[in-house]
């Protein structure tokens, strides 16, 4: 009985390494004979540079200007000539100085920075992993870090931060780093959100970083401004209306408009690096979850997109989670041939979050029970109705 556990992190309790290893550990507890092949994956925002790491990617650690401008130390993972930068490393509202959120003036620097690390280490593959950023200044941070000049009416450079793009008169990227030309960059993100408007970055995602109704207003009216001034710089109208631009506070629009960048779904990016439909082949069943499962999910997030790929070869899926808003038949049309929930065995969410580990060591124990005994191939229909009775 070959297993693959692949699952995302259970946000606020375990990351995804964590519950690969209690479920499998519950596992090998009822089935010494099973080989289980643990994969940790993520959907490119919290948990992607975790799994870079799990595939083989080496750890480099980065010295950079973080949102509020004060430095800190960002992890970033690179093997070969491919790199893995997760933006919220560097530039996110995890690491904001006290927790103190400024909408207004918080850089997507940082990010840029890591970038530039990259390059110097040889990387032209970067993959862009971006979500939970503390900032809403379209990415202007991350590309003056590489280079660009971003110049008010008295031709100083502007400070940090999406408030002072209203002050922008010019853009010079007479200095950008050449060595972008030369590299691949590929935007992982599922947010399909445009900049600008109603459901634009500072619309949509300025409340969570802080902003008033009126800073809202004004980060839209001076990521407009910036846009234009882009779009003349770099030959790229309509990007801004992409879907994604509005990710990471903008820096979805900076990637594709003057990065080149190539937006695709965050788990399919973290799939192909970490091997996962390579390590599929010749499984006979694959474990995968996050902290819930819900509407949301069903948008893309990874145990769909786990469950996409292992149903494109015929292997049986099961879900674990914290847990669940969907019915038994939406959470099978989403692919999953059973799922646990921690919260249908211990509905106290702080003792659910606390224990997870071990409830995930109990399901894993539970499910290995339910598998059926016996040497040779195992029938993905056989299978199914084993777990399932």
């Amino acid at each position: 009985m070959r297993i693959v556990i692949a699952p995302d992190k259970f946000k606020g309790s375990l990351d995804a390494a964590g519950v690969a290893r209690a479920v499998a550990d519950g596992i090998r507890a009822v089935r010494h004979d099973a080989a289980v092949d643990l994969v940790p994956v993520a959907d490119g925002g919290e948990g992607t540079l975790d799994a870079a790491l799990g595939a083989g990617f080496e750890r480099r650690t980065t010295v950079v200007s973080g949102p509020t401008g004060a430095p800190v130390a960002a992890d970033w993972g690179l093997r070969g000539d491919e790199a893995v930068i997760e933006m919220a490393l560097a530039s996110g509202l995890g690491i904001l100085p006290g927790g103190i959120r400024d909408a207004r003036g918080a850089t997507s620097r940082g990010t840029g920075e890591l970038i530039a690390a990259a390059l110097d280490a040889g990387a032209r593959r970067i993959v862009l992993g971006v979500g939970g950023s503390a900032g809403t200044d379209g990415g202007a941070g991350m590309l003056q870090a590489l280079g660009l000049r971003l110049l008010d009416g008295a031709g100083a450079v502007l400070p940090g931060g999406g408030a002072a793009l209203a002050r922008l008169v010019t853009v010079d990227a007479s200095a950008f780093d050449p060595r972008l030309a030369e590299a691949s960059l590929t935007l992982a993100t599922d947010v399909d959100n445009p900049l600008l408007g109603p459901n634009g970055a500072a619309a949509v995602f300025g409340p969570q970083k802080g902003a008033t109704p009126e800073d809202v207003a004004e980060l839209d009216a001076a990521l407009a401004r910036y846009v234009a001034l882009i779009a003349d710089a770099f030959g790229v109208p309509g990007a801004a209306d992409a879907p994604g631009a509005g990710a990471a506070g903008g820096v979805g629009f900076a990637a594709v408009a003057a990065l080149g960048a190539e937006r695709r779904s965050g788990v399919d990016v973290v799939l192909d690096f970490t091997g996962l439909r390579e390590r599929l082949v010749g499984a006979d069943l694959v474990v995968t979850g996050e902290g819930s499962i819900d509407e949301q999910s069903l948008g893309g997030k990874t145990p769909v997109g786990v469950a996409r790929a292992a149903r494109a070869i015929g292997v049986p899926v099961v879900a674990v989670c914290g847990r669940t808003t969907l019915d038994d038949d939406r959470l099978r049309a989403a692919g999953f041939v059973r799922t646990w929930a921690l919260a249908a065995r211990e509905p106290d969410p702080e003792v659910s979050m606390r224990d997870a580990a071990r409830l995930l060591r109990e399901i894993g124990a539970e499910l290995a029970a339910s598998l059926p005994v016996g040497d040779g191939a195992v029938r993905a229909e056989t299978l199914t109705e084993s777990i399932t009775s």
